[in-house]
């Protein structure tokens, strides 16, 4: 248990940031649930209108840390890459 002031600000502020992280990640996995479920349909077109808002938003997750951008790049390569194969 923390026993400062500080420290215990500290405390509240990490939790209400992982509170903001795990819903972050969440809408990560949901996207990336989403354009799989398209490509296993192989819904071309839908996947195509989806990409770029799948590009938008991991980009905006690795901006703030939760995923680092490689990952996130990558992500989206693949995916592009798997939706160009259909």
């Amino acid at each position: 248990m923390a026993n400062t002031k500080s420290a215990i600000k500290t405390n509240r502020r990490i939790q209400r940031q992982t509170t903001v992280n795990k819903s972050r990640k969440s809408r990560y996995r949901n996207a990336i649930k989403k354009i799989n479920l398209l490509i296993e349909k192989k819904d071309k077109k839908g996947a195509l209108e989806f990409l770029p808002k799948l590009n938008s938003e991991l980009m905006k997750i690795a901006k703030t840390g939760v995923i680092k951008k490689q990952n996130a790049s990558r992500n989206v390569s693949r995916l592009t890459k798997r939706i160009n194969s259909l």
